[in-house]
């Protein structure tokens, strides 16, 4: 199989997988599903891409491994959250729903998060179509960087999790663990997993191309649905305690604290 046909295949599976999440968030009544859904896509994409590629094996199921480590627990973290809170929908799509009556605006936008899933399973798709033997320096390194940030994402979220268990910090800011040098350590270590594996790209021919995954990160971290939404809730429900942690802590990347 070419490497265009196994791209067109991962295009049509992520269609009908989205679909069938659409259709299950119409029954369920809650949009939320959705982020979960995206996250494990690339659980989805990879290993089909890994499995059929004509790729060296090494670089291709190294890179999955990680992909995959990576989306089954960033998908598992949201879609427990959504449970926990469901029938409440996330706000941000209780604001689309507001925006878009009825049910065929989503589907639109849901199909759209699909072509998000497939470029960003690009690198592995790359990778799998790889046959140079074995690993060079560069893609060891990226590789490196996407494990190390899965580890600063996944300890992260274990910290605020562990903060909002703690009912004494109901109304509170988190400050503790990464929390204290950055006020989305999350967000951030998520935009170094995505550079992470544009670094190891750059062993495979093309792979140069795959700067557009760190750089749709970025954006939509720091400009669409991440840190800019985040913060307008934040605002609303902390009030001046969530604007003292503005002035003194780092957006996004982790840094010593103002005074």
């Amino acid at each position: 199989m070419s490497m265009l046909s196994l791209f067109l295949t991962g295009l049509a599976i992520a269609a009908g997988y989205f679909f069938l999440t659409w259709l299950v968030s119409v029954k369920i009544k809650n949009y939320g599903l959705l982020d979960a859904a995206w996250s494990y896509g690339v659980a989805i994409l990879a290993p089909i891409y890994a499995w059929m590629g004509p790729g060296d094996a090494t670089r291709k199921w190294a890179a999955t491994a990680i992909g995959v480590a990576w989306s089954l627990r960033l998908g598992t973290h949201i879609l427990t959250r959504v449970i926990s809170h469901h029938p409440v929908e996330d706000a941000r799509y209780q604001t689309l729903r507001a925006r878009w009556p009825g049910s065929g605006m989503f589907l639109v936008f849901f199909e759209l998060q699909a072509v998000l899933v497939v470029i960003f399973s690009l690198p592995f798709l790359l990778m799998s179509f790889n046959p140079a033997p074995g690993l060079k320096a560069v893609e060891m390194l990226g590789l490196a960087i996407a494990l190390l940030s899965l580890s600063g994402e996944a300890l992260a979220d274990s910290q605020m999790k562990a903060f909002k268990a703690d009912a004494s910090n109901k109304g509170k800011v988190c400050q503790a663990g990464l929390w204290r040098w950055s006020r989305h350590p999350n967000y951030f270590f998520e935009f170094m997993l995505w550079v992470g594996f544009f670094v190891a790209s750059l062993g495979t021919p093309w792979g140069w191309t795959m700067i557009v995954c760190p750089l749709l990160m970025q954006h939509f971290l720091l400009n669409v649905t991440g840190i800019k939404l985040s913060e307008e809730y934040s605002l609303k429900s902390r009030g001046d305690a969530y604007r003292e942690y503005q002035r003194t802590t780092s957006a996004f990347v982790p840094w010593f604290r103002k005074s």
